[in-house]
């Protein structure tokens, strides 16, 4: 049985609480999921009653959840939950009175839950407030939003700041991309099909595609961005991570140590970017002035709070090599980009064309792929080929999608990332987060990119806004007598 929890969300007044994981408890509650949750304490900065706080967000959440998905009558219940509590992060008088607040309903084999969503840089200093503010009880867990750091060694000094306070068994770093349905039903395809499981090697596998694009800039982020790149805020942690459950072996079991460790054995064998190849595997662009979706838009620099940031990628687009007898040879192209055509994240395994073709004019360049699209929508289809209908004196062939998810289900299962991801988190189960040392060898595989990209001075490429990047993109795959799938 699972044990009551007491959940303290840090930042509980800013834009990811407020448009995430409030609305991702609400459902839970909605779905009378969130049993074990006794209490949700949210804090932030400025000084506010808790029934400001819940009318606050009442409003954000009719704002922000699905349309039909506010119900007044679970509200209440909910609410009945809800507080709020002053909490400036270096002030350790806050601490204190959270501790005396969570003492007063305190009972035997509660855990204290304690999500942080602030700024990583404070993450080390909450921690020991925590502690030395006797906010800890006898049992706790701390989530961690990323970016984890800006490289490698930044990440390891926040590992060790939370390592002292919160045991690696107890920690659970986040990365929403894991907690979406196709990238867990991804685990479904490779390992409950034994019609897919064999074809997944360089033996069939011609190369693998990961895109995450996106059609808005910066939008308010400039001041993080700036300093960040697409490299840093994208690759290092969405992209690797959905590299690393594509390509990794056959776990013992679903338990998370042993997904865990299968997931770190492909980051070790990503082969590492250095000076001699960069300008050859990877491409740097920012976004000038254009039209998305109809709508002029204007470029990364032209907004004023931009202007010192010409070195600042905000589309990267690469071609990663894993040495290990499955993947050896086979391309893995990941790109990701601001102000690109259209949103979207997907998955293309693209398997290898036919040696030789007994149908007349056979599409032969239209290969096999099996395409998983992680948003808008969560699908996945198998492009094959079969006969065109008519009747023809020889046999043609012609494209189809084989659709694999299911369509007629219930649109109420539908969840949002983040209630996959906390509901984990109440329950204690890891499997969906990321250990430390898969972090820091992600940070350590970028982390060579960033020092080759300067030590031969990689320039930025300018790509007009509502285009899919430079088109230094198209040849990265072009070189390979291949392209990305659109």
């Amino acid at each position: 049985m699972t044990k009551m929890v007491d959940l303290v969300i840090f930042g509980g007044t800013g834009d990811l609480s407020t448009r995430k994981l409030l609305p991702a408890l609400f459902q839970l509650h909605r779905h009378e999921l969130a049993a074990p949750l006794r209490r949700i304490i949210c804090t932030g900065r400025g000084e506010m009653e808790a029934a400001t706080f819940q009318s606050d967000a009442r409003t954000n959440l009719e704002k922000f959840l699905p349309t039909g998905a506010f119900d007044a009558a679970v509200w209440e219940q909910f609410s009945a939950k809800l507080d709020y509590i002053q909490i400036e992060a270096d002030h350790g008088a806050h601490y204190e009175a959270l501790a005396a607040l969570l003492d007063q309903q305190s009972a035997e084999g509660v855990t204290r839950l304690f999500y942080l969503a602030t700024l990583p840089s404070l993450y080390g200093a909450i921690c020991q407030h925590l502690r030395d503010g006797g906010a800890l009880g006898e049992q706790q867990r701390v989530v961690l939003e990323k970016p984890l750091g800006k490289d490698l060694d930044s990440c390891r000094e926040i590992n060790e700041q939370v390592a002292q306070v919160f045991a690696e068994e107890d920690t659970f770093r986040i990365d929403h991309y894991l907690g979406k349905e196709t990238v867990q039903n991804l685990l479904a395809v490779r390992f409950g099909n034994p019609l897919f499981h064999p074809l997944w090697q360089n033996t069939y596998v011609d190369n693998v595609q990961i895109t995450v694009a996106e059609d808005i800039g910066v939008e308010g982020r400039g001041s993080y961005y700036a300093k960040t790149g697409a490299l840093r805020d994208m690759v290092q942690n969405h992209l690797l991570q959905v590299l690393s459950i594509v390509a990794m072996e056959p776990p013992a079991s679903l338990e998370a140590t042993d997904i865990r460790d299968e997931k770190m054995k492909v980051l070790r064998c990503l082969e590492p970017i250095t000076e001699t190849n960069v300008k050859h595997r990877t491409v740097r662009g920012r976004y000038d002035a254009g039209a998305v979706n109809g709508q002029a838009v204007s470029g990364f620099l032209e907004e004023a709070e931009y202007k010192d940031s010409a070195h600042t990628e905000t589309f990267v687009a690469l071609k990663a090599t894993i040495n290990s007898w499955r993947w050896a040879g086979v391309p893995f192209y990941l790109r990701t980009g601001k102000r690109l055509k259209k949103r979207y994240s997907e998955i293309v395994i693209e398997f290898k064309k036919q040696a030789f073709s007994l149908f007349a004019n056979d599409p032969l360049e239209l290969t096999n792929k099996l395409v998983i699209r992680l948003q808008p929508e969560e699908t996945i289809m198998l492009h094959t080929l079969n006969k065109r209908p008519g009747l023809t004196k020889k046999l043609r062939l012609q494209p189809v999608e084989l659709h694999l998810t299911n369509e007629s289900r219930d649109t109420s299962e539908n969840y949002d990332a983040y209630e996959r991801l906390l509901l984990d988190a109440i329950h204690g189960d890891q499997t969906l987060f990321m250990r430390r040392d898969e972090v820091e060898a992600a940070w350590r595989w970028t982390d060579s990119i960033i020092d080759a990209w300067d030590q031969v001075d990689m320039k930025v490429e300018a790509y007009n806004s509502g285009t899919m990047g430079p088109s230094s993109a198209t040849a990265l795959l072009v070189r390979d007598d291949r392209s990305w799938y659109e």
